[in-house]
């Protein structure tokens, strides 16, 4: 077991590496980049040069290609800086040269402006190295040298053990965060900021935001409590000091609050982020899914032919047969005949009412394909030798459905357990759109309308990982049901 485990675990994370590289190359080259910026409200006020040097900016902050203005050409390579800054000096056009040997395109800015006649050099990442670059930034570690802010070149770095505001822990000076490792109340109550995934920022949506901060931070008003703030005045305040990160920059505001420059912080929300929000949802209507499906496929399957077998039969291909959306607006409409709000935002997060009608329309939606292999299942049991078998030795029938058919039938139902649970995470697109919950089943939509191109390499990243981690836990959960399976090929096979 150990070593099939270990091999799957592998072959994964391989699968992942490959699903991931083919996104990343396609999102980079084929996508026209004109449609980046086609959201970017930015770039109605900015002309000429600085409209030029802005997109180019925000590709290359997006890992489209390396681009450097004059004055960064001249901090890199050359001695005499000042010199290099000179429009057409000897120092400039060495610089220059040495950049054209790397491959990179030179063009003088001449579309009005202060900035004419400066030169700026550009090179387009090549596939290999745009997967290279993206795999190479995917983890972010934390550590003692992390800030580097030339206003504070003499700051002390250590760690120390500490807290505030219902946090303790490890602490960081000259680490992009404050708290490494913390604990307080909220589950899972052992926090850390050392390790974590780097997808890169979004655009232009949420401009400027880590993809994960943004499926990942809560939402709605902010939820502010009564706490002590590092320099030592009590404060009604949302903000979450365990995620404080270095500011290069505080305002009177900061300083206020702060004694230290670690005063970017995440705060407190009133709702989840979108992903609990989604994974909320999709936990609720799938346990609703299998509280119906289950005893239903185990009695059109126990009374094959008769009147439970041909009701489920026909609830089965109506819901088959009806559109998702006709289905979804006709329970809208009943709901709101019977009292419901129509729309998630109406009652919010905080009443009960907001999430029946969504709860209750994505686990009917589920019933159908639960009951109809269920029963499939359990049919093609019954008609294997071990149940004749059984029936021969003056077992009752009841007896055979408990004790045998179900027990096999269950086998590969069970299969797909893992994927139905670590899967609800992602979602329902058309259902969230209809009752405008904020939650993930409309990004991917969103974020390739948008050409949020960061964000579909970080929604890619993480359905392919769910998927395919949940099959493996699939596998894994079949041999504790059944013992007789087994996992490890064997000689000769």
């Amino acid at each position: 077991m150990r070593r099939y485990i270990l091999t799957r675990l592998l072959k994964s994370i391989f699968a992942i590496f490959i699903v991931v590289a083919i996104v990343v190359t396609m999102v980079f080259t084929m996508i026209p980049r004109s449609n980046i910026f086609a959201k970017d409200t930015i770039i109605n006020k900015l002309n000429g040069n600085q409209l030029y040097l802005y997109k180019m900016s925000t590709l290359s902050s997006l890992g489209y290609l390396s681009f450097y203005t004059q004055n960064e050409m001249c901090s890199i390579k050359s001695d005499k800086y000042d010199e290099c800054k000179k429009v057409g000096s000897a120092e400039s056009k060495r610089v220059f040269e040495e950049f054209v040997k790397k491959g990179y395109t030179l063009k003088t800015l001449d579309q009005g402006g202060d900035l004419d006649g400066q030169t700026v050099a550009f090179r387009d990442y090549k596939p290999y190295e745009l997967i290279a670059r993206y795999f190479g930034n995917l983890f972010f570690v934390d550590h003692l040298y992390r800030v580097n802010d030339p206003k504070n070149k003499n700051m002390k770095r250590y760690y120390s053990f500490g807290g505030n505001a219902g946090n303790w822990g490890l602490q960081c000076s000259g680490c992009t965060y404050k708290y490494q490792v913390y604990f307080n109340s909220q589950f899972p109550f052992i926090h850390q900021n050392v390790i974590a995934l780097n997808f890169g920022k979004s655009y232009p949506t949420f401009s400027g935001v880590n993809t994960m901060e943004v499926i990942g931070s809560p939402q709605g008003k902010p939820k502010p409590f009564k706490q002590i703030m590092p320099s030592g005045k009590e404060m009604v305040s949302p903000i979450l000091q365990g995620t404080c990160r270095y500011k290069y920059t505080v305002d009177e505001l900061d300083k206020q609050k702060f004694n230290d420059n670690y005063a970017d912080c995440m705060q407190a929300n009133e709702a989840p982020s979108m992903i609990v929000t989604s994974y909320l949802f999709g936990i609720l209507s799938l346990l609703i899914a299998y509280l119906i499906a289950i005893p239903a496929g185990i009695a059109m399957s126990r009374n094959k032919g008769k009147f439970q077998d041909k009701l489920g039969i026909l609830y089965i291909n109506l819901l088959i047969a009806i559109p998702s959306l006709a289905f979804i607006f006709l329970m809208k409409y009943l709901g709101f005949v019977i009292g419901m709000p129509d729309s998630f935002p109406q009652l919010g997060f905080g009443n009960v009412k907001s999430y029946v009608m969504p709860v209750v329309i994505l686990g009917l939606l589920s019933t159908p394909g639960i009951m109809m292999w269920l029963r499939r299942y359990m049919i093609d049991q019954s008609n294997s030798d071990y149940v004749k078998f059984a029936r021969a030795k003056g077992l009752s029938n009841r007896e055979i459905f408990k004790n045998h058919i179900l027990k096999n039938a269950i086998i590969p139902f069970v299969n797909g357990i893992p994927s139905s649970i670590i899967l609800a995470i992602s979602g329902s697109v058309i259902t969230e759109t209809v009752f405008a919950i904020p939650g993930m089943g409309k990004m991917l939509p969103d974020a390739i309308t948008s050409a949020n191109n960061t964000m579909v390499i970080t929604l890619t990243f993480i359905f392919t990982s769910l998927s395919i981690f949940s099959v493996f836990l699939g596998d894994i959960l079949m041999t504790l049901v059944d013992p007789r399976i087994s996992l490890d090929s064997k000689k000769g096979e």
